[in-house]
């Protein structure tokens, strides 16, 4: 087995990401897809990657191979990280032939976003080697990854994917409850149910919830989490704040009426020109355009990892 070999399935942005990450820290890297055209296209995401970061493009793209057959491209690969669609029967069906299709002690994870990883190894015989990876878009810019541990999940693959992913430049943390959302996008979404029921409600329109968040406490997120921020301003501030806000703060179980609304209205975001906002051609271009530029300048603030000689070995 290759000890610095990995196959990525799924070819798609966040597929074409993490193989960047991977081929930048010196991984040979095997990308696959069942999509001819997500493959075909994966190589100029990958150069576009290593561009925005003022990288040279022809040594990560030379340990990438695009290749034709889920056989194909796990053999050889110390881990395997599916980057495929965020849907749970797909998933299942997916690490069911990658179970048979690679040794027992390969490294198999997922890149859902919210999917339990137990759900996802339902039809895996060999479970202990199967955990989540769940990078943040796009993932040469956000560091993060959350590497999840499910109930039957091993620990030493576990500390062996952290330690890899660490030496790829990334800031992997360890989940170690398997529960839906894990921990980023519990706390984003628990956020986006307050700012659709403040809305909803009347209380202000979209453009205020956002400008509150950008133009408020989100300026200080990058540089104080909000457990840090509880605590220097004091557990009795956040207690106090706590027993006056907390019985009024939305607890719709499901998602809010007027998110359903919306999207059955055929009002789906940007793509349609309506959303909670109203998008004029070119508008969401433009600000995609203008965070990545912002995260590229704040990836360079970050410490630059060396690529070392990152490896995966057996647990």
């Amino acid at each position: 087995m290759s000890e610095r070999r990995a196959a990525v399935v799924g070819a798609g942005v966040m597929g074409a990401g993490i193989a960047h990450v991977l081929a930048a820290a010196g991984w040979q890297v095997g990308l696959h897809d069942p999509d001819p055209a997500a493959l075909a296209s994966a190589r100029g995401r990958i150069a576009a990657a290593a561009e925005s970061l003022e990288r040279p493009v022809g040594p990560v793209l030379e340990l990438v191979s695009e290749e034709e057959s889920l056989e194909a491209v796990v053999e050889g690969a110390g881990i395997v990280i599916e980057a495929g669609p965020e849907r749970i029967e797909v998933k299942r069906y997916l690490f069911a032939s990658l179970d048979e299709l690679t040794h027992p002690d390969v490294v198999l994870a997922s890149n859902t976003s919210a999917i339990p990883i137990r759900e996802i190894a339902a039809r895996v015989h060999n479970r202990e080697r199967v955990l989540g990876t769940h990078f943040w878009n796009p993932p040469h810019l956000v560091p993060l990854v959350e590497v999840v541990e499910s109930v039957d999940t091993a620990p030493g693959y576990v500390s062996q994917t952290i330690e890899l992913l660490a030496a790829a430049g990334m800031k992997p943390v360890h989940v170690k409850a398997d529960i839906p959302g894990f921990v980023g996008n519990r706390l984003q979404h628990a956020l986006k149910r307050e700012a659709i029921a403040l809305v909803a409600a009347g209380v202000c329109d979209a453009e205020t919830v956002d400008t509150v968040v950008k133009q408020g406490f989100g300026m200080r997120l990058p540089y104080i989490g909000p457990l840090e921020q509880s605590d220097l301003g004091g557990l009795e501030l956040t207690l106090a704040i706590h027993e006056v806000l907390m019985p009024s703060l939305d607890v719709t179980p499901t998602p809010h009426p007027l998110l359903v609304e919306k999207v059955r209205a055929g009002e789906s975001g940007a793509a349609a020109g309506q959303g909670f906002h109203s998008w004029a051609p070119g508008e969401a271009a433009a600000l995609r355009a203008q965070v990545d530029r912002a995260l590229v300048a704040a990836s360079g603030r970050r410490p630059h990892h060396e690529t070392g000689d990152p490896r995966i070995e057996r647990a």
